[in-house]
């Protein structure tokens, strides 16, 4: 497995560790994501989660491994919903609700290849090979339209607007955009 990156910018209520492997002995609440994976053991990363509040015991959660490039991140991410915990695991990125384990959103980007905290805006930016998906506290707030043919890249956000560039098949060329970060909507004539 990829190093795991740790990327917690969002105030959180849990604590979660990377395990180099599975353990032994399961503890008594063990959650697989998604839960129709076959062969979910190949690769997985395996996830100590401490739920905070009292009375809520640790579970461990296997997260079934998207891709073994290098460019398909693995790791941890706090959300804007202080409860909720993101895991990547080789692109494949999965939302889960900590206190209740069960619930989890596993997201339609295979593979997520870049995630982004814009913390004052209070959302995650999940970059994928054609365009961006924003998650926010409530969920999922907006897709962008399709930004590339094959290849988004963010060059940053300030000021509400994130900007970045994609790959035209037609011209064979990167064609700038700029997206309102509120709506994900493209902002005409300031690329």
């Amino acid at each position: 497995m990829a190093t795991a990156v740790l990327h917690f910018p969002f105030a959180h209520t849990w604590q979660a560790e990377v395990l180099a492997a599975r353990p032994a002995i399961l503890p008594a609440r063990h959650f697989v994501y998604p839960r129709e994976a076959e062969e979910v053991e190949r690769g997985a990363l395996e996830v100590m989660v401490r739920p905070g509040g009292e009375g809520v015991q640790p579970f461990l959660a296997t997260c079934a491994l998207g891709f073994r490039d290098p460019a398909a991140p693995t790791g941890l991410w706090s959300t804007p919903d202080p409860e909720k915990l993101c895991a990547l695991s080789g692109g494949y990125a999965y939302i889960i609700n900590t206190t209740a384990p069960e619930r989890f959103t596993m997201l339609p980007y295979r593979p997520v290849l870049q995630v982004l905290s814009a913390v004052a805006q209070g959302l995650m930016l999940f970059v994928g090979h054609y365009s961006i998906l924003a998650w926010g506290a409530q969920g999922q707030l907006w897709e962008s339209e399709k930004l590339s043919d094959e290849g988004v890249t963010v060059s940053g956000f300030a000021n509400g607007v994130l900007r970045g560039s994609g790959w035209e098949l037609i011209s064979d060329r990167e064609l700038p955009f700029a997206l309102d970060l509120r709506t994900g909507q493209r902002i005409l004539g300031s690329e």
